[in-house]
């Protein structure tokens, strides 16, 4: 198991991630991370691993229901050309 790295809790609730997890994590300043409450505390790890899990949970369902990423795609520019039509007036094509 990794040796626990610690840090205080500031003021604001504000705490310094320990320069050693930034650099493996490829973390700077203005990057966004996500904290999600685990059992065992809390898992605190970067936006684009957060929503790259989403994105994998999403294909196994379309899995599950037997739809492919094309069909997927597809339906939603089916969706947008009636969106278009419906709202603005415009045929696929004519933006």
């Amino acid at each position: 198991m990794a040796v626990p790295k610690l840090s205080k809790v500031q003021a604001k609730g504000q705490i310094t991630i320990p320069v050693e997890i930034r650099q493996k994590l490829g973390l700077k300043k203005g990057d966004v991370v996500a904290f999600v409450e685990t059992e065992r505390g809390v898992l605190i790890s970067p936006q684009e691993v957060v929503a790259m899990e989403a994105l994998e949970q999403i294909g196994e369902a379309l899995k599950e229901q037997g739809i492919s990423l094309e069909e997927m795609i597809a339906s939603g520019r089916e969706i947008r050309g009636g969106l278009l039509k419906e709202e603005y007036g415009l045929e696929a094509g004519d933006e």
